[in-house]
């Protein structure tokens, strides 16, 4: 039931007492702005590197080599281990229930040129199965993907980004069917992708695997191997299974190019599960201490709210003791004080909360800090922060106002 009188005295006692009041007030609520603010970056970082991931799958295994360092079984180190398709294909017919996607890649000596009429460049072209999109995350913005038919026939079809599309057929309104020649052979444009990698993505063409080692004297030699596995239960299982997948084809094209099990360069298999691991496992690291920092801001702010109660029950020792005295019951002398305590704690907390998401809200979008993209907080996770806090200020209440509601009328009229 609301009670004028009793908010009439609470608002007495904050203008008597409004520096002390102010300064409690501002402990509550700089804990609240504080961790809202620390929780904000620290999901802010969650977002940064969740959108590094996105450039390609972030269960991406990528195979390359080099030269060998070290000798074995009689070989010098500094040979250059070539893979091979046989070494491709054998990985897929032992995994290939595990395998969600796969590609070989065939990379096109550098310094290839791209001509369209009198327009002469040079991209990265890349030479590669049809599952390459889902491994890269790439989009189609028109046309198609390479395709099956163009790896049997050895097609000789290109993939263009944006990008390239802008550059080098800028005053063309519909690239498809126009064709490129790439070192002096007309290549039909059959689709145009985006990567979410951004532009630095967007400088490779893309053509058939086959018709790569065809056309440029591949033989079956090839540049790189990348998979992606199957999706597991949990992401610890994932991380599991492609340390086991790692390690089994490192181990097999060791043996089949005869490469010391101690050289570590020979060989390199790089899985993005272990990377996104060590990234997430910072991030948890960093949200904890952000809550640590916050948590104990807050209650540094409650036991504020506690010792401003005590003071006051100190001083309004003699009016409880009359209130006492003309028949106050306890539990009124105990809501009276938690009442002050619970509205200090509120107002403030709400305080802190509006003024850190609405900094959050204007400076969050702007964010451009490595890492760190669109900080901000879910709003239920804020307004459950807030009651957690106005319960604990609640509790920080209890014990003065329990105090105040056991004086003693007599020893209370005592005090001066």
């Amino acid at each position: 039931m609301f009670d004028i009188d009793r908010w009439q005295e609470i608002f007495d006692t904050i203008r008597k007492n409004k520096l002390r009041t102010f300064l409690t007030g501002l402990s509550v609520a700089s804990g609240i702005f504080i961790l809202v603010i620390l929780l904000g970056f620290g999901r802010g970082m969650e977002n940064g590197i969740r959108k590094e991931f996105e450039r390609d799958a972030s269960n991406r295994i990528m195979v390359w080599t080099q030269r060998t360092t070290k000798e074995y079984k009689g070989l010098n180190p500094g040979r250059r281990i070539q893979l091979k398709n046989e070494n491709y294909n054998h990985i897929y017919d032992t995994y290939f229930d595990q395998l969600e996607f796969k590609s070989a890649i065939f990379r096109v000596p550098w310094g290839t040129t791209s001509n369209y009429k009198n327009e002469s460049v040079s991209y990265a072209i890349r030479g590669i199965h049809p599952t390459y999109q889902q491994i890269e995350n790439q989009l189609m913005v028109e046309g198609r993907y390479i395709n099956q038919m163009d790896i049997d026939d050895r097609n000789k079809v290109v993939i263009i980004s944006n990008k390239i599309k802008y550059e080098l057929l800028k005053d063309v309104e519909n690239p498809l069917d126009e064709y490129l020649q790439i070192s002096g052979i007309n290549f039909r444009i059959v689709g145009i992708y985006s990567d979410l990698g951004g532009d630095r993505e967007e400088n490779n063409l893309f053509i058939p695997f086959s018709t790569a080692q065809a056309v440029f004297n591949g033989s079956d030699r090839l540049s790189n191997l990348t998979y992606t596995l199957k999706p597991e239960k949990t992401f610890e299982k994932a991380v599991e299974a492609s340390g086991l997948f790692t390690a089994e084809i490192k181990q097999y094209l060791q043996e089949v190019h005869k490469v010391s099990p101690e050289d570590n360069s020979a060989i390199n298999v790089h899985n993005m599960l272990d990377e996104a691991k060590r990234y997430y496992t910072l991030t948890d690291n960093i949200a904890f201490f952000f809550w640590f920092v916050g948590i104990c801001t807050i209650i540094a702010g409650v036991v504020g709210v506690s010792n401003i109660m005590l003071i006051i029950v100190k001083e309004r020792t003699r009016e409880i003791g009359i209130r006492k005295a003309l028949g106050a019951k306890p539990w009124s002398i105990v809501g009276m004080i938690l009442q002050e305590s619970v509205f200090v704690t509120a107002v403030s907390g709400f305080a802190g909360l509006i003024l850190s998401m609405g900094l959050l809200e204007i400076v969050g979008p702007n964010v451009e800090v490595d890492y760190i993209v669109n900080p901000s907080v879910n709003l239920t996770i804020a307004l459950s922060m807030v009651t957690v806090l106005i319960v604990a200020g609640a509790i920080a209440g209890f014990f003065p106002a329990w105090r105040a509601a056991s004086i003693q009328p007599i020893e209370a009229l005592k005090d001066e």
